[in-house]
């Protein structure tokens, strides 16, 4: 059969700074992989990384499985392949973790030729686009017009393969990038060294998120996969580990709304005819695997913006008559909270200016309104307030108005001043800063795949860092 006979890839884990066993990682590096890929970022952590510039994991966790990556890599002379770096993938993100990259390098005496694609939107380029009409509404979609462009702290868009392979043709043995689709770290390679592109994306689906597909995972850690030309087998690295079957098609769902098809930029993977067959005891063998060329090329954007300020106050009810009672007691509660918060800023804040919201854990904290499980079972509540404002001040101000109206808010059964809610901090309420929420799901058409990801060059040896022009 024509094309190539195998392709190796190593995955260390679903995200770099979760962590992998360094047991698993070298036996996987004995293994001989063509390739090191690891994603490095996710919307999972939420808008506020988008928003602020900030990485979810810690510095010293990203850098112990970096360096763990780049010794593997130069020491067996393949390329490593990042995707999604700091996170959220924005241009701050990519910056913190080149440092990363560079501190590694200058204490190892590391040389290589690094290329770093960026992810973050011009604004003026998306009103261009918005403008053309080729920037579309995904389902569930927030508005988009050019004041939500223009006010959003960050926009990135979701990369294919298209950048990777880019910059593996001129020469790239290090690929720091942006945002990216988390299977294109691991599918651009295989997919410009022939492998059929059904099978190449499937077993991307698998790889990125390391041994996850496993059905006894306990810790992150290391998975890898051999692709030939009409299958594929993944297997953990770990002995104890063991794929099966239904671990890997099971796999598909995972984050998915569809278990048959998963969309991608360049087209649609089709799971529809793919087979699952046992290959060893803790080896899966995959094939019949399809790519569905798209008719047009599209690229997800995700974007972040400011939605105010924001403090918290926590506390707990053990009182049984306001249980029985706590939907009616909470809604006395916030009609006393905007009462008061009415008579100290009077028409200087308008009720729609702020937003006073109620979790109650141990009735449905958790679900909120799909909690099937109507009937209250605990003897205590925790009670999580947050107040939201266009200031930090603001919003602590009416916590403290919070605090004080649940702490004596009466219920019939009891006369005089009782005490209600039990506060575990002092001061009782938390002030958390900015808030972020998402305010972008759409993609854009762009007239090639490169046009929204441009890639800076370096010639790193050691402690030097320069810059290549290109």
């Amino acid at each position: 059969m024509p094309g190539i006979e195998e392709i190796r890839i190593l995955s260390p884990t679903g995200v770099c700074g979760s962590g992998f066993l360094e047991t698993s990682f070298e036996k996987a590096l004995a293994w001989d992989p063509h390739f090191i890929g690891c994603d490095a970022g996710s919307t999972d952590p939420g808008p506020s990384h988008l928003g602020t510039g900030v990485a979810a994991f810690p510095r010293a966790a990203v850098k112990r499985d970096l360096r763990l990556m780049l010794l593997g890599a130069r020491r067996k002379k393949i390329p490593l392949l990042i995707g999604s770096a700091g996170t959220a993938g924005g241009d701050a993100h990519v910056e913190w973790f080149c440092d990363i990259v560079k501190e590694i390098a200058r204490e190892e005496s590391l040389s290589f030729r690094l290329a770093v694609i960026h992810a973050e939107q011009d604004k003026s380029y998306l009103k261009k686009r918005l403008g053309e009409g080729r920037i579309k509404a995904l389902q569930p979609a927030p508005p988009f017009d050019e004041d939500v462009i223009e006010r959003s702290a960050c926009i990135v868009g979701m990369m294919g393969v298209e950048p990777y392979q880019r910059a593996l043709q001129a020469g790239a043995e290090v690929i720091v990038a942006g945002r990216a689709s988390d299977t294109a770290i691991f599918a651009a390679l295989p997919i410009m060294r022939g492998v059929p592109q059904g099978l190449a994306w499937h077993a991307a689906k698998i790889l990125e998120c390391g041994a996850a597909a496993v059905v006894n995972r306990r810790t992150p850690d290391c998975m890898f996969a051999w692709l030939r030309n009409d299958h594929f087998v993944v297997q953990a690295a770990d002995e104890t580990l063991r794929c099966t079957p239904q671990s890997i098609a099971s796999h598909s769902l995972y984050e998915n709304a569809d278990p048959f098809k998963l969309v991608e930029c360049s087209g649609t993977l089709d799971l529809t005819e793919s087979r699952y067959e046992a290959h060893t005891e803790r080896a899966v063998k995959v094939s019949g695997s399809r790519f569905l060329p798209a008719e047009r090329y599209t690229v997800k954007l995700e974007g972040a913006e400011k939605a105010g300020y924001q403090s918290v106050v926590i506390g707990s009810v053990r009182d049984p008559f306001i249980i029985r009672q706590i939907d009616d007691w909470t809604e006395r509660l916030t009609e006393r909270i905007h009462a008061r918060v009415n008579m100290v800023y009077g028409d200087t804040l308008k009720r729609s200016d702020y937003v006073v919201h109620m979790r109650i854990y141990g009735k449905n904290g958790t679900m909120g309104a799909l909690e099937p499980v109507k009937e209250i079972r605990s003897h205590e509540l925790c009670l999580l307030i947050e107040v939201t404002a266009p200031s930090q001040e603001l919003a602590s101000s009416i916590a403290g108005i919070v605090r004080h109206q649940g702490l004596h808010l009466p219920i019939p059964e009891w006369s005089g001043l009782i005490t209600a809610l039990a506060c575990p901090y002092n001061p009782a309420h938390l002030d958390r800063g900015a808030v972020y929420r998402f305010n972008v799901n759409h993609v854009v058409e762009p007239d090639d795949p490169h046009e929204m990801f441009r890639t800076r060059w370096y010639a790193v040896e050691g402690p030097a860092f320069e810059e290549i022009p290109t």
